[in-house]
């Protein structure tokens, strides 16, 4: 292990296990699964090759900038009061106050930036060229790095930003969907408008009305490189080597998490103890995903055995309101003759059929409205397949 008096560089990083107690403990975001679960939070102070020096434990709950300034006491202590060349640190101690407090102590520090700390190309200034900074055995560039600055903006001192050197790295084996201009804007749903999402697709992919229809999957969604800023306090500095310093940690620090945690028991998917896990909020979503299908396909089966209901009943009622329409009309020519035939007055014969006509009109417009009904009925459940 390096000696304390040789160091020149540390690195300070937040790790949380959960913790499985019958007790009431305080609860944290454990990183590897996105969850929210009751946890003990680890401060590890590692020497300039990832050794971990020093560990000390807290609430699940603790932020990493809490943390930070006791560890870094204790460090100052042991090693009599030596100033520190670098400190590297962890995205959670990405915060203006808490870097210019770091910067007035005289620290140097290098860490990264969170993505909701800026937006795109455009929040970065004096953008250089990009060069490789990573390569595989076939020479392929894996990475690349470009320099650049950003101006922090500092909560405490409004119109002061801390000005710092990046190392904007694209990471080309990871791509990330790209951010569209309209997110902020709650579109409409595609199934809302008629036909829209029909737009592209074949005669034979549009038959959504087939009960062996298959809906066709969405193309899929641009993407881009992920990108990884690196920012380090210094007023100046190597693009390539300030990746450099921060991305070696990544496999360093986990092989040797995983080495502080061997005895604990507690090394599953860290570092080269790589065991077959199933990851239970994935397949969490890939159940309800499933459920939902399955629930989507039997209401669009129950929707096409109604519209041919409906579309049979809309016939019936039609057909009914015909016929009923011929026969009450020719009932009405019947008896008219037959008051004609009586020697029955062509006036009084007018009001008794015009009396007689208004009982059929009414009849005959109640079974009108069924027939109107009846025709709604199919549009409506074609409208329910098609959603």
């Amino acid at each position: 292990m390096t000696p304390l008096h040789d160091l020149h560089r540390i690195a300070i990083d937040g790790h949380r296990k959960p913790v499985f107690s019958a007790d009431r403990i305080p609860r944290g975001l454990i990183g590897r699964t996105g969850a929210i679960e009751g946890c003990r939070a680890l401060v590890l102070l590692h020497d300039a090759q990832d050794h971990p020096l020093l560990a000390t434990t807290h609430r699940g709950d603790q932020h990493l900038t809490i943390g930070l300034p006791q560890i870094l006491a204790r460090y100052t202590e042991a090693t009599g009061g030596r100033r520190i060349a670098q400190l590297v640190v962890a995205r959670e101690g990405m915060g203006g106050d808490f870097l210019a407090s770091l910067v007035t102590a005289g620290c140097t520090v290098v860490t990264i930036l969170r993505a909701d700390q800026y937006d795109g190309l455009d929040s970065f200034t004096e953008v250089g060229d990009v060069v490789p900074l990573v390569r595989d055995r076939h020479g392929v560039v894996m990475r690349e790095v470009a320099p650049a600055r950003f101006a922090l903006p500092i909560p405490s001192r409004p119109g002061e930003p801390l000005p710092l050197c990046v190392a904007r790295i694209r990471d080309l084996r990871y791509q990330v969907p790209l951010p569209s201009p309209d997110d902020a804007v709650i579109a409409t749903p595609v199934w809302a408008h008629a036909s829209s999402w029909m737009v592209g697709l074949s005669r034979e992919q549009q038959c959504w009305w087939d009960p062996a229809w298959v809906a066709t999957p969405m193309p899929a969604a641009p993407t881009q490189a992920k990108r990884i800023p690196i920012v380090t306090t210094a007023a100046h500095g190597d693009a390539v080597a300030l990746a450099e310093v921060y991305t070696a940690r990544w496999p360093q620090q986990e092989n040797i998490i995983r080495d502080f945690l061997l005895p604990l028991g507690l090394d599953t998917n860290h570092g080269y103890a790589k065991t077959p896990v199933e990851h239970a909020e994935v397949a969490k979503q890939r159940t309800t995903l499933e459920q939902r299908r399955d629930r989507l396909q039997r209401w669009a089966d129950s929707a096409r055995e109604r519209y041919g209901r409906a579309g049979r009943r809309m016939k019936r009622r039609t057909a009914e309101h015909n016929v009923q329409d011929d026969v009450r009309y020719r009932e009405l020519a019947q008896q008219q003759k037959e008051l004609e035939a009586q020697g029955v007055s062509p006036l009084t014969v007018q009001q008794i059929m015009r009396t007689r006509q208004a009982a059929v009109d009414a009849d005959l417009k109640a079974l009108m409205a069924q027939v109107w009904r009846a025709d709604g009925e199919p549009y409506a459940e074609w409208q329910n397949i098609e959603r």
